[in-house]
Formats: C-alpha cells, structure tokens, sequence
C-alpha cells in the first residue's frame, strides 16, 4: 500500500522489518513493523518448555511494539537449561513487554545472531524516539492498512467503516457516508491518493487546538515569537524570556519560511505541544535533579517483595526473569526468601509452598548483570535466610564471588561511622540486608572469633507462620554463619521493640522491618515518632502473608511517615504499583527520591494526620480542565464493533486531608477523539507528599469498568498550562499513539 503511506506519512521515517533469508538479514522498507522468522532456529519454548516444530510455511508475526529488549547470549533460564555453553554466541532471547514469555532463539553463527540483535536494537531504539505525533500517524497507517481488506490502495465506503471501528469510533452511516462524499472528489465510490489525505486531515483535526492557537496568533494569522512568549508566561506560567520562544521555534517549526520570520504554525506549535517541553512532566524533572549527597536514609527506595515470583506466592513461578524485570524499572531493594537446596545449593522461593525454586547462585549472577543498567545507584538485597549453616557459607562465597568488589563488605572510610553513606557515595555498590552476629564496630576490631550463633529469625517468617500460609512450623531462632554475616553493614535486621527502645538502644544500621497492617497502625497512632524514628534509621514495610494472590496495600500513608523501603509485590499490576511508579518517575527515575526537608529536621513535629503550622504547609489550589483524548486503544480487539466509552479520573494521594477523586462524564462510543471540557479543583495542603493520576476507564453501566490507561506523577514535577498526558497500560509500558489533553494550574491558595 506504497500510495497510502507516501500520501499520509509525509515526511514520517519508515522504519525496516527483518528476516533471515538463508544465512543473512534482509531488509525491505516497509512501515509495517514486524519480524518474521524462517531459518533462525527456535531450539527452546518461552521460559524453557520444550522446543516446537514449525512448518516453514508458517512464519510466527511479532510486533514490535510488544518488544522490551533484545538479549545477546545464554541469558535466559530456558537457555541456559536447554543449550550448551559452546553455542552462546549463536544465541539470543527476545523479551515481550507484559506477561508474555521470552522467545528464546538460536541462530546458525554468532555473526548472524549479532546482525539480529543489532538490527532489531536499532528498529527498537528508533520506534522508542519517535515523536508522540508520529507514533500516532503511525498507528492511524496500520489501521488504515488492516481495514484495505483487498491491498487495491483504496478505500470504499465498507472499509471506511471498518476503519473508524478499528480506530474506536462508532458514526452512524449517515455521517459516514457524508465525510466519505466530501472526500470522494472523483466520484469513483473509493478513496485514493490525495482523497485518502483529505480524509486523513479531516479525521486528525483538532478543533481545540484551533481555538488555542487562534486565541495567541496575532500576527498575520501566524504566532510570532512575541505571541509565542504571551502563550508561555500567560497560560503555560513559564518566566521565560523571547530567547526561549526562539528555541522553541528553532526546534518544533518545520515550515522554512515562518521559522525565517521567527514565526509558528499551527503545526509547528501542536509539535510543540506533543513533544516532552509540552508534556505535564517537568522536562528539568527528568534526569536526576535532586541532592543525591545525603545519608540513605533520606531518600524514598523503591523496592519489591517476594521478587523472585511472576505470579502468585502460593503456585506461582519463580525465575531469575522476575528480578530482571524489577530491576530494569529502576527497583532498588529486591527480596531473596533462601531455603537449603538440593546439591548443597541454596535456592530461592516461596518457603513451603508450591512456587517453583531458582538457583541462588543463578539469581545473584542476573541481578549483577542488570543491578544498573537504568539506574548506578546502590542496590540492597534483602535477606530472609531460611538455611543451613554450610549453605549459608556458600551464599556469602557466591555474593563476595560474583558481585566482586561491587559487594559492600565493609564500612565506607577508616573508622566506624555514624550515619549513612550516601546514594552518590554508594553508586554501582549492592548492600546486603540480613541478620549480624555482632555489632559494626567489630569490623574495625581484630579477635572476634564468633563463627555461628544463634540468631532470631525476620519478623517477616514469623508472621507467615501465623497466618498459617506455610504447612510447616518455623522454628524461631537459626543459626547463623559468620561468613555471611560478616558482609551485612549498613542493614542489619532487628526486631522491634518500640520507638523509645529503638533511639535507646538501636545503632543507625540497624533496621526493622514492619509488616502492613503494624505499620499502618503506628502510622496512625504515633506518627511524628514514625517520622523521627526514620530520620536517622532504616524501615522496611513488606505486605502481609495472608496476600496469597500477591496484591498490594497502599503505599502512600507509609511514605507519609518517611518510611524509604516500602516493599510492594512488582509482578502484580495494580493501583498500588501505579503509584509507586509515578512516585518514582522524576529524578532520572533512579530508584531513590529525596524526602522533603522536614521529614529529615529533628526539630520537625510534622504530622501528617494533624496539620497545624509549619514549613509542610504550603496550600495550593490545583485547577484541572480535562479536555480531550487522542487515539485510546480498543480493550476487546476481537470484536470489531466493540467501542469504548471513556472518561477521565483524577485522582489526588497524599496527607489524608489532600486524598481527593473527581471524574468526568462518560463519552459514549468514542475511543479516537473524546472531548469532555470539565473543570475541576483541588485545594493541596501538603504538595510535596502529593501524587496526581489520571485514569481512563471504559464505562460500564452493569460492572466494573475497565481500565483504558492511567499515568501518575509527583504533583511538584507537574508543569502548569496546556499539557498532554502520556498513558501506560496496566503493566506500566507506554500506550503509543494515546494520551489527554489537558488544562493545569497549580497556585497558591489566598
């Protein structure tokens, strides 16, 4: 369909699809973005089930939209199960966003592996840079392509039908038939060449960003630098100077003759609008903008539970996938449950139970490997020891092993210090969390010569235990092997016992863990003291055992209390997850954010339960006009004539008084472009603890509605004025073509 795509996509890049044809990659221009394989030779199942035979008639169609990554070598579990190390050159996985299994794959030489995972690199890398307005012409071109159902390069009446409902939008056949008829200037009864691009406008156009730009274009019809500056500091509250209206000229206006008399089109300005400067999330928030030179436990960390499980914590899988994935969103604090294996090795999984085990020894060996690949900053692998003393000795012997001089085995500096190091001191470094025989300073002391004792087991298998989760009983105390507790130093597991007990008697590495339903209570009852007990030590909040299914509490009211490692289950997608992501998206999203200042004073009484005076308080009044909606993707795509009706919530998490929700009025049978127009307001007390998510849903008038798209963020990283809203889908990965339009305005309350 060459007609269409050169008449539609203009200027658009076409990416390339690949194949293997004999022993080399071929190449054919096409918008299409798809890969077929026929020689490279699928030698293992996902997650290692045995291997299929394929006629070579059929060719397995994969998108690229649903690829995460591309890994070169054994890197995969099913891999490294099925295939001899001699072949690791020939091999590579392709990983799926979602839930879906890895592909794992073998090619006839390492070189045509390499030009694989190169070529496919390279269609990812340029499909994740392309602009918001081009990935939406792009997906209006699939579509276009799916509804010509005979490839004639044109469109009839019928397909443009078919068409909308792919698209999401439901018109009546009078309305279809008229647009059809303002666009069929030949009368031929189909839409060809320049029809189909007429089409194609009248379907993109925006009629509010018409009014928008018609309200600021003051000077021959067109937005001058100097309209363009007015834009800025009236509705987008920038304090800008004409320099910066240049900028954004030189960068987003693509007609030669208005960027020569520093002008801006309306299609330069949308440009603008779509791009990250008109995005709600701070451009300056994005790389990491924050003091990273404060102790650790000054910041927030963003940490996961259980991590070793896919699914559920009662049959679900365990597999070293599952850590990879939460280390590659940035996780910083990841859970290893270890149990004796067979063999003598240790393995990690859900203690009495019918999750399946993975090798210690192989965790440890992945989390290296992908510890920093988005994030440099410190990593702390949380502990729950369940093992024997000798195979204890060989988890120490593989940590120091394998993580080499990255593994902290001793304090930072020359004498025993008070606090902690920082995140920036830290970087590239992992910590271990776990039971000590003794206390830090024996570090700096020759003659200690405990090797084993005995030591109380994490409060975490304790509670397990009384929910009645695992059959057999837990014994309350295990002993401990020197080894392995030689190289806990900043995060040495206590019981607690109370805060006055803690400041009594506790050293500031030495850290508790809370399960849920105990830390909501001292959230609750004593939050001042929850507060100040954090200001100098660790706190670990995890979910309660009797979450079988692997959901999550709510995050936010331990955060209120400056809690940093609030441990939520990563492999389950949920409100709760949705939060933490947004709590965590500015600051390069590295996985730690910096506390508000009065969560880190001594001299501070803030109580999030009970405001009263103090630096805390800065209300806000936070105005928000819901628009529009741009291109929401269809939620049953096996059935055609299935249209959704959307509306918008937003949704406020922070000190209990600021908890707010208020939604739109539902669209009916419009997923492509739905307006709604509706202000609302929001009066924010405490705006630093704040979080804002905008949820789409598809209305349902007899159940529950469905989710479309959401996106959070901390309501300090908001930009204020005319914004687009990137959405994610429920798993937290970015829905191309869709987004909301919205209006911002975040002031002081009089």
């Amino acid at each position: 369909m060459a007609k269409l795509g050169d008449m539609v996509w203009r200027e658009m890049q076409i990416f390339n699809s690949c194949w293997l044809e004999g022993s080399w990659l071929r190449f054919v221009r096409t918008p299409g973005r798809r890969i077929a394989s026929t020689n490279c030779r699928r030698t293992v199942g996902p997650c290692g089930t045995s291997p299929r035979k394929h006629s070579s008639e059929t060719r397995p169609v994969i998108s690229i939209d649903d690829i995460e990554s591309v890994r070169k070598g054994r890197q995969s579990e099913g891999l490294k199960k099925y295939t001899d190390p001699r072949v690791e050159e020939q091999c590579f996985s392709i990983i799926f966003k979602g839930s879906k299994k890895n592909l794992d794959l073998k090619a006839a030489t390492g070189e045509e592996a390499n030009r694989w995972v190169t070529s496919l690199e390279k269609i990812i890398n340029n499909l994740h840079n392309l602009s918001h307005q081009q990935k939406s012409e792009h997906w209006i071109i699939n579509c276009m392509r799916k509804a010509d159902k005979n490839d004639d390069n044109k469109m009839t009446l019928k397909e443009l039908k078919h068409f909308l409902r792919q698209i999401n939008v439901e018109v009546d056949d009078s309305y279809a038939e008229e647009i059809f008829k303002k666009c069929d200037k030949s009368n031929s009864g189909s839409l060809e060449g320049s029809e189909i691009k007429h089409f194609y406008d009248l379907l993109t156009h925006r009629e509010e960003i018409d009014v928008i730009y018609q309200t600021y274009a003051r000077t021959g019809g067109q937005m001058s630098d100097r309209d363009l500056l007015n834009f800025l500091m009236n509705e987008q509250r920038e304090q800008v100077t004409v320099e910066a209206a240049h900028k954004l000229i030189e960068k987003y206006e693509m007609d030669g003759a208005a960027k020569q008399k520093r002008h801006m089109t309306k299609d330069g300005f949308l440009m603008y609008l779509q791009h990250e400067d008109g995005s709600i999330l701070n451009p300056a928030h994005k790389p990491v903008y924050q003091d990273m030179s404060q102790p650790l436990n000054h910041y927030f960390i963003s940490s996961s539970h259980n991590t070793y499980l896919m699914e559920d914590q009662l049959k679900g899988p365990s597999s070293t996938e599952a850590y990879i994935k939460a280390l590659m969103k940035s996780c910083r604090c990841v859970e290893l449950d270890c149990w004796d294996g067979a063999n003598g090795e240790p393995v990690i999984y859900h203690g009495y139970t019918l999750t399946s085990k993975v090798v210690f020894r192989d965790v440890i060996k992945a989390i290296k490997d992908y510890a920093f690949k988005t994030s440099d900053y410190p990593v702390i692998l949380s502990l729950e020891n369940h093992c024997s003393v000798d195979q204890q000795k060989l988890m120490a012997h593989h940590l120091i092993s394998i993580l080499g001089d990255a593994l902290v085995t001793k304090p930072l500096g020359n004498s025993m210090p008070s606090n902690f190091p920082s995140p920036e001191e830290l970087k590239g470094k992992f910590l271990i969390k776990g039971k000590r025989l003794n206390k830090l300073d024996a570090a700096f002391t020759n003659g200690t010569t405990i090797e084993e004792d005995t030591v109380s087991e994490e409060d975490e298998a304790a509670d397990c235990k009384e929910n009645g989760q695992k059959a057999k009983p837990k014994k309350s105390k295990i002993k401990l092997a020197k080894e392995l507790s030689d190289i806990v130093i900043y995060c040495k597991s206590v019981h607690f016992s109370g805060f006055e007990h803690a400041r009594d008697n506790q050293a500031f590495y030495e850290m508790s863990s809370f399960k849920e339903g105990k830390a909501c209570n001292l959230a609750e009852t004593s939050a001042t003291a929850f507060i100040h007990h954090n200001m100098d030590k660790l706190s670990r909040i995890y979910p309660a055992g009797s979450r079988t299914d692997s959901s999550n509490y709510n995050p936010v009211p331990m955060w209120n209390v400056g809690c940093q490692i609030v441990a939520l289950n990563f492999q389950t997608p949920s409100k709760e997850m949705y939060l933490n992501q947004g709590r965590f998206l500015p600051n390069g999203f590295c996985g730690y954010i910096l506390k508000p200042e009065y969560m880190r004073s001594l001299s501070s009484q803030f109580n999030p339960n009970t405001l009263t005076k103090g630096p805390w308080l800065k209300r806000k009044n936070f105005n928000v006009m819901v628009i529009s909606a741009q291109q929401l993707p269809k939620l049953n795509k096996d059935k055609q004539k299935s249209i959704v009706d959307p509306l918008v919530r937003v949704e406020i998490y922070g000190v209990p008084e600021d908890n707010a929700s208020k939604e739109t009025h539902y669209i009916e049978n419009n997923g492509f472009n739905p307006m709604w127009n509706e202000k609302f307001q929001f009066v924010i007390n405490v705006p630093e603890l704040a979080v804002v998510q905008f949820v789409v849903e598809d209305y349902d008038s007899t159940s529950q509605n469905d989710l479309i798209g959401q996106y959070c963020l901390p309501l300090t990283s908001v930009q204020n004025g005319y914004r687009h809203v990137p959405l994610l889908t429920k798993r937290g990965d970015t829905i191309p073509s869709a987004g909301v339009f919205v209006h911002l305005m975040l002031l002081d309350a009089q």
